[in-house]
């Protein structure tokens, strides 16, 4: 299976956000934004925010990935506590946002998933803060991933999506079920994939969890 092989070639946090695009069908940016609060691990959801058209979705949380994620912000933490302890810590809000929640900014639930290694200038608001990691970073790996896989045809983080999509059908899901997992406004949008599959079916088990040995740490601290 040509997303496993792409998959055990990415390492520590490209690993874990290659298999949050394909396990939970995300956009690149959607994944890279991701806030710790919007991990639901009881409810196996994750919430994404404004996603494309501003819209917020309920995707599915793969299983295998419960224990590197809640390992993960281990090492988050103690970036965001360096942080404080340095006069800095608030992460990027919306001017709607900050104005209702004047504190959340500093909060450890608000803080992103995967931070940028470093903090930078906000040109919006000529604010030193850290921001989510650069999607170019994650981009370069998977590049690198597919090329060590033999994989031929061209491939991207957004084939990781599509590769969702078009497994879910196979294993049954309809496509309402799909379009709302994706955030398709269009239902003509997610049409596209029945050239896969058009079984009948609406429970939705990530794909993730039929790679065997997905669950493997992968480098992660």
């Amino acid at each position: 299976m040509e997303v496993a092989s792409l998959l055990s070639h990415l390492e520590g946090i490209h690993w874990l956000v290659g298999c949050l695009l394909y396990g939970s069908g995300l956009r690149l940016m959607e994944g890279i934004r991701l806030r710790l609060k919007d991990i639901d691990f009881s409810r196996l959801s994750i919430t994404i925010r404004g996603g494309k058209g501003g819209k917020d979705r309920v995707v599915t949380l793969a299983r295998e990935l419960i224990v590197p994620l809640k390992r993960h912000p281990e090492s988050v933490k103690m970036i965001h506590e360096r942080d404080c302890a340095e006069g800095f810590g608030r992460v990027y809000m919306t001017y709607a946002l900050e104005r209702i929640y004047p504190s959340a900014a500093i909060a450890w639930g608000w803080q992103y998933v995967f931070p940028s290694t470093r903090r930078s200038l906000d040109p919006r608001s000529d604010v030193i803060r850290r921001h989510h990691m650069d999607e170019t970073t994650v981009q370069k790996a998977v590049k690198i991933a597919v090329r060590k896989a033999g994989i031929l045809r061209p491939a991207s983080c957004h084939t990781l999506r599509h590769s969702f999509a078009t497994h879910l059908l196979e294993r049954g899901a309809n496509i309402p079920t799909v379009q709302a997992q994706l955030g398709h406004s269009d239902v003509k949008t997610t049409e596209i994939y029945m050239h896969v599959i058009g079984r009948g079916g609406s429970a939705v088990i990530s794909p993730l969890e039929t790679i065997v040995g997905v669950s493997r740490n992968r480098g992660l601290a």
